[in-house]
This record gives structure tokens, sequence and C-alpha cells, in this order.
């Protein structure tokens, strides 16, 4: 007998149905579509399918990124449907981005049969390895047509899939004839009559590797450090459980990314390390000779370069054979989960001289950061982020944008239990799709907040195309200083002219106006007071932006004075 699921009336209601059907055997539950004729099959069948969540996205590049939050949130592959000819190419940025930090996506881009290609066809491009390197699996998918032996190739190819995504996103060019929609062809009864009923019996959403590797601390380490960088664990909980073991073991002192489970878990971490840092008589003191890494390098570049220059022996924990050395340092790398490592300490704990030395600098620099940021009272970005760790609601998901939102994170969001759960795009750093990405983080989770610059949400405002159909809340938290705030800590910012034209990039947009046009609520912060109260209840449903207007200049120049401030010894 047939399954249910499955649509007999065409050839190509058949294809589409034995492939939806196929990916929720495979684990698939969510899937993204953007309008268009040639992918009819695909969108109809997954529709149609009950066991499938499909939302649609009318801007391709806004609705990778928001299925690349999707699947950031859940870990589970998100398919990602659309049109042919240039409506895959704007998937490109956000396959890039899932290809940098491993996020399981699997983008199906509809095509014309090859007798409609290389002769001028309406909508038609060469769509063949269009992601090129950034597809970790790339198959162009038969032209449909109602045979066993091909069905049973088009389930094998796509399981086989979405197995592959596990190591990034995956790429299926999927040709169609016409009739695209259900309205015409042969019936399939024949077919559907001598169906095998156990034809998806044998599949199942793909395992997660079980493999685990041992981390052996060298016997003269005396000075050893652990640095959790950027992270996205299965289990926080069993993340926090291994790293809370690793450093009882080792006896060194952990220093916790923003962006790492790690600093929002209620454990003894080190966060004012950039701080700490930039006075070189104290860098030099706290040199490691051994330094453990978990997850990618950290955000912070006064960190990285700081342990480029050490010397140090680095063991980097990050799953996966891609090179994830950008020092190029003395490292090895152990391709596994950080919470699957396993610490064997064969000189017993580590120097308590050294970790002493880190947990004092900790204490001195973070209590004077915190001073001096409860008694700002200008709008200063830096307390923006600094409020919003001390007054979100526990457990609250957290997007932060590239550039400038990030990195006041790292130097500002202090160590608590809150339980925050920080969600990024760090694979390649950019800010492409930010606003997408944080809905797709945001849709059927818990009240979700965004931290953006003014240009990162200027750069993807067509994301808010899919606030009406958010399952949940987002509440973005926009820094407008009217440019690139980051940009003026670069050398660059001494050369004006041209750097305020060609680096800033002033703007003078009207949020307010910008977010009436797209039926947003919008709300000035009016002062500190009245930011604290927005942030501290956060709404079950909705879109809304809180606008904190700051000068980019004073910033720079505060952030620079505060720093040399606070790390004096």
């Amino acid at each position: 007998m047939a399954s249910p699921t499955l649509d007999f009336r065409t050839t190509n209601t058949l294809w589409g149905s034995v492939l939806a059907e196929t990916l929720v055997c495979s684990g698939v539950t969510q899937a993204v579509v953007s309008p268009g004729s040639r992918s009819t099959p695909l969108t109809l069948a997954l529709v149609n399918h009950p066991g499938l969540e499909v939302v649609s996205v009318l801007d391709e590049r806004s609705a990778a990124f928001f299925a690349l939050g999707l699947a950031k949130r859940s870990g589970r592959t998100v398919v990602l449907v659309c049109t042919s000819g240039t409506a895959g190419a704007n998937y490109f940025p956000a396959v890039i981005e899932a290809h940098e930090s491993r996020v399981p996506l699997l983008v199906i881009t509809a095509d014309r049969p090859p007798e409609l290609r290389d002769c001028a066809s309406g909508q038609t491009i060469d769509q063949q390895k269009l992601f090129g390197r950034y597809a970790v699996f790339y198959h162009e998918l038969a032209v449909p047509e109602a045979r066993i032996e091909l069905l049973r190739y088009l389930r094998q190819t796509v399981a086989h899939a979405v197995g592959c995504t596990a190591d990034g996103p995956v790429h299926l060019n999927a040709p169609f004839r016409d009739p695209l929609a259900p309205t015409a062809g042969v019936a399939k009864e024949a077919l559907a009559a001598k169906w095998d009923d156990k034809f998806f019996s044998h599949l199942a959403p793909p395992q997660p590797l079980a493999t685990g590797a041992v981390f052996r601390a060298p016997v003269a380490a005396t000075r050893g450090l652990i640095i959790a960088g950027p992270d996205s664990p299965e289990s926080v909980t069993h993340y926090v459980t291994q790293c809370r073991e690793m450093a009882a073991v080792l006896g060194w002192p952990m220093l916790a990314d923003v962006l790492s489970p790690l600093r929002h878990q209620g454990l003894a971490v080190v966060t004012a390390y950039d701080a700490i840092l930039r006075d070189e008589k104290v860098a030099e003191e706290l040199r490691p000779d051994t330094v453990l890494c978990l997850g990618g390098w950290p955000t912070s570049k006064v960190l990285r370069v700081w342990l480029e220059r050490s010397g140090a022996e680095v063991t980097l924990v990050v799953p996966g054979s891609v090179n994830r050395d950008a020092l190029h340092g003395r490292t090895r790398h152990l391709p596994v989960r950080p919470e699957k490592l396993t610490i064997e300490s064969r000189g017993g704990a580590g120097n308590p001289v050294y970790a002493k030395a880190w947990l004092d600098a900790e204490t001195r620099v973070r209590a004077r950061l915190d001073a001096a940021l409860a008694n700002q009272e200008a709008r200063f970005e830096g307390k923006a982020t600094w409020l919003l760790g001390r007054h979100l609601p526990e457990g609250t998901p957290v997007f932060v944008a590239s550039s400038m939102p990030v990195r006041d994170a790292e130097y500002f969001w202090p160590a608590n239990n809150r339980g925050f759960r920080f969600y990024f795009n760090r694979g390649a750093n950019g800010i492409d799709g930010t606003l997408s990405t944080a809905l797709g983080i945001a849709h059927g989770n818990r009240p979700a907040v965004l931290l953006t610059g003014d240009l990162a949400l200027l750069h993807d405002t067509n994301g808010f195309l899919s606030a009406a159909k958010l399952r949940g809340s987002l509440t973005i938290v926009l820094i407008n200083n009217e440019g690139g705030g980051i940009f003026g800590h670069l050398p660059i910012a001494e050369f004006d002219p041209p750097y305020e034209e060609y680096w800033a990039t002033p703007q003078r947009v009207d949020f307010a106006k910008l977010c009436s046009a797209y039926g947003i609520a919008h709300v000035t912060v009016r002062d500190w007071t009245h930011f604290t109260e927005l942030i501290s209840l956060l709404p079950d449903t909705g879109v809304r932006v809180l606008e904190v207007c700051t000068d980019r200049k004073a910033d720079a120049a505060l952030r620079k004075k505060l720093f040399t401030a606070v790390s004096v010894p």
C-alpha cells in the first residue's frame, strides 16, 4: 500500500512527494521556500506533507539566512528551496556562512531540464556546482520519471544528502519538465498498486558520531590555560559539565569568550582578558606554555595576537577535518566536539600561582569596568551591552551581529549564571543576513533578542518581510551610531578624507519611519532607566526595535580611554 503522503497525480507530483517523505523520514521537520514557477513540484510536495513546517520568504537571500537561523537553533537539517535562474545565487552568502560554521542546510535549486539549457530559455543559468567548494556535497538529480528504479535512486540520494549536512551545506540541483502544476499528466494508479509499503521503512535521522578523543596534558606544563571560544554545543548542560571537569582535573584557569556558553552558566571564568592583556607587563607575566582551545578561536583580537606571540603549544578542539588554525602556531587539532573530550593530567594539577594571577587580574579589571559603566550616563554603546547582560530574562536567546556589537559583548558582557544562549554568524564574520538569521533563531523559540548596529540592520531590511511569519518574538536592540563604528578603531580612521565617506559610510535613515513601512513596532530609548525597563520584560509575540542613538566617534575615544584606565595593574 502506498504512503498516504505520496501524490500520484503526475510524474512530478510523485517525484516531489517521494522526496518530501524521504526528508521527513530522515529527520527533517522544517523547510524555507521562496516563490517561483520551476520549483512548483518541490514546494507543493513540502507544503502538502503534514510532517513539515514550511515558511515562505520572498527574498532568497533573506530566506537563506532565515533557514540558517532555524538550523543554528535546532541543530537539525533545514531545507531551502528556490526556483531556477539567479534565485539560487542569492543563497551564496548564507551557504558560505553555513560552510564556515558547519550548519546543516540542504539547498535544493529547481532547474530547467537539460534540453532547455544553453539555448536562451528564460530564467536559465548554469547551476552546476553553483556554490563551488562551499557545498560539502553536490548532486544533480535525474529528471523525474515514474519508474521504481529511479524513485529508489531519489530516495537513496536525498537520504544521503541529509546525512552529509552534518558537515555543512549540501546542494541538490533538481530539474523538472512541464507540466509543473498537477493539472495534466497521466495518473499512476498502476504504480501505486504495486507500491511496497516498506519503501521508506529503513530510513531514520542520521546519528551523530560518538567518537571521542583524549587530551593528555604535558608533564612539563606549569602555565596551562583553557580558552573557551565561540561554540554552539548540542547540549549546553553536557558541555558545561565536561568543561567544569576539565578545569578541575587540570587546575588551569579558563578564559570564556562571550559566544561560549561557559560565560553564562555560573562558572568561575575569566572574561576581562581583552582589557587585562593590553598592559604589556601583565601580558608577559601571564604568558602560557600550554593552551587548550575549545571551539573556534576567540573573538578578541588582543587575545589572539597574544596567543600567537606566546609560542605556546596549542591543542585546538574543533569538530571536522577543516584547518581552523588561523594563527599557524604550534597547534595540534583534535577533530571532535569539546564535550566528547577526555582529559588526562599526567603532571598533576596546574600551577596555583599562575591560576591565581589570572583570577586576581579578572577581579581587579572586571570591578573597574563595572564601576566605570555603572557611572556612565551618556549613550555609550558598551553600556547597552553591559545592561543586557544584567537585565535580560534568564535563558534569553541572544543573536549578536558581527563588527562592533560582538566586540562590545566580548568586552563588557559579564560572567553570569543567567543561562543566556548566544547565536552568531562568525564563520565568515560578515554582516550579511543579520536580521533574517535572528528571525530564524527566534522562530518557535522563547522570546529572543538581536543586538545589532545600524549598518548590519540596513544590509538586511528585507528580513522584515518575514516578521509576519514569526512564531514567537524578537526584540531588536539597534545601536544607531549613524555609520560603521568599528572602523573608528582602525588606523585608517586617522586619514580623513577619505575615511568618513568610504569606511565609516555615514547614514541618516529614519528608523521609526522604516519600521512603520514594514509594520514593525519602534521605540526610541530615552535613557538607561527606560532601556532597562524595556529589556527586563520581553513580549511573547511580534517584532520590535529599541533604538539606542549614540555618537560613534565619542564612543571610539571612550573605549580607548576606558581600556587604558582599567588595565593598569
